[in-house]
């Protein structure tokens, strides 16, 4: 054979690339398409339990552990939402830090209004790392009688049913020999879905962000089901399945490994909730599934900064767990993903860009928006569809340059705190104070539960 001219070894790999692109961006589309068909299928039918109305001696107790600190948008209600759950036997552990928290005079008020309710508060921390909400839920996690623990964030409100349709997903029946490959459910946890009653643009891009694309991608990983992806705002599981992991995501043999176990091993890290649910996926080997409610999640005031900083804050987490996914993040994106694909076909068939995008752009929200629906139980109201969408296109405009921000330092801001990010998601205290404190301070309020998702979050 005659050696190929430059020229040519250019072209060819022109031709491979595009080919190559063209290949992730179907990829891209299927995921996509999978996270809009099992939004349809699992969350516009929502079926009453029987457990709802089974006497209180038939269903297995659940402890409903609430962490609060201050005064969170929309407590009152959210709080509400756990003591009028439609479930025949529950109590609920309501717990703060210290005892002049602004939260109690809240759930004091509740706890008088609902007296037919087990309900109680807890104030103590315990320092297990440097994870607050893990140092607030510790006493809450030792006092709860009952073995199935609902730990639910204080700016989530849910529908009645939510806990017996959850206990019925945890609790149902275990894998038989003839379904050997069938793994036991260890925890049912809820998508996100935002709502704001607020005006500010940052809150707009965030509810737009949680309630499409978010919402897409995290319904479609958990649907493979080939990997732990979960999100903290409202997680059901068991603490004897908790109390027989550590967080090194190891495959356990039953030996006495001399790690701490429970939920004080994971208060080294900042994103507890998806490392709870990696490690009852990989030492125990066991799974988990998504229920067909939803977790509201009531967001407060918001600036634009204040989003862009969260979101920046939970890829530089992402990085040090993830890097792989971390780095491909920006290639599932609908403008690189779109720019991509545009390159691609207008190479190798001529293709005009200015046709192809549009195209691309329009599918890709109609597919959001379908996943609104299928998450809301309604379509995006008229009143709201101008400014929803203006949200949703600084969100997608936005993506690339906040992971580039993202990706390029080790240091994170929460809850007016300094952390530098080390291994596997685990973090250490900064002293000093960054540059970008007195917004994190000042937003702390609202923020002061939100967790990481592996991928797109």
């Amino acid at each position: 054979m005659g050696d190929i001219p430059p020229q040519d070894h250019r072209h060819l790999w022109r031709v491979g690339l595009s080919i190559g692109g063209l290949i992730w961006y179907n990829v891209l589309w299927s995921v996509g398409l999978l996270g809009c068909y099992t939004a349809r299928k699992r969350y516009r039918n929502r079926p009453r339990s029987p457990l709802a109305s089974a006497p209180s001696s038939t269903v297995p107790g659940v402890s409903i552990l609430r962490p609060l600190k201050g005064l969170d948008t929309n407590l009152y209600e959210n709080l509400e939402s756990s003591f009028k759950q439609d479930y025949p036997k529950f109590e609920i552990l309501l717990s703060v830090a210290d005892e002049n928290d602004e939260a109690l005079s809240v759930v004091r008020d509740l706890i008088a209004k609902h007296p037919s309710v087990n309900a109680r508060v807890i104030v103590a921390d315990e320092n297990v790392g440097v994870n607050p909400k893990v140092n607030n839920l510790m006493r809450s996690y030792a006092e709860a009688v009952n073995d199935i623990l609902w730990v639910l964030d204080s700016n989530i409100t849910v529908a009645p049913g939510t806990l017996a349709r959850a206990v019925d997903i945890l609790s149902g029946p275990a894998p038989s020999q003839s379904d050997s490959l069938r793994k036991r459910i260890a925890l049912v946890h809820h998508v996100p879905f935002a709502f704001s009653s607020r005006t500010t643009f940052g809150a707009r891009v965030e509810e737009a962000f949680l309630n499409t694309n978010h919402a897409k991608m995290y319904i479609a990983i958990n649907a493979t089901a080939l990997d732990s992806c979960v999100m903290g705002k409202s997680n059901l599981y068991r603490r004897s399945d908790l109390e027989q992991v550590d967080g090194s995501l190891v495959r356990h043999q039953h030996e006495d490994s001399g790690r701490t176990r429970g939920l004080a091993a994971f208060g080294r890290f900042l994103a507890e909730d998806n490392m709870i649910g990696s490690a009852l996926w990989h030492e125990l080997d066991l799974r988990h599934d998504l229920s067909c409610d939803v977790a509201l999640n009531a967001l407060g005031d918001m600036t634009l900064s204040d989003y862009i900083w969260r979101r920046v804050r939970w890829i530089r987490v992402r990085k040090h767990m993830t890097l792989a996914a971390t780095l491909v993040e920006p290639f599932t994106e609908s403008v690189v993903l779109g720019v991509l694909a545009a390159a691609s076909l207008r190479f190798l068939t001529g293709m005009p860009v200015h046709i192809f995008l549009p195209a691309h752009f329009l599918l890709w929200i109609l597919v959001d928006l379908d996943v609104y629906a299928s998450l809301a139980g309604y379509s995006l109201p008229s009143s709201k569809r101008w400014s929803f969408l203006v949200a949703w296109w600084t969100r997608e405009l936005l993506a690339f340059p906040v992971w580039l921000l993202a990706i390029i330092g080790d240091q994170v801001e929460w809850r007016g705190r300094r952390y530098r990010v080390l291994r596997n998601g685990e973090v250490e205290r900064v002293s000093t104070t960054g540059r970008h404190g007195r917004s994190s301070r000042r937003h702390d309020r609202h923020d002061s539960h939100e967790r990481l998702v592996q991928s797109p979050a």
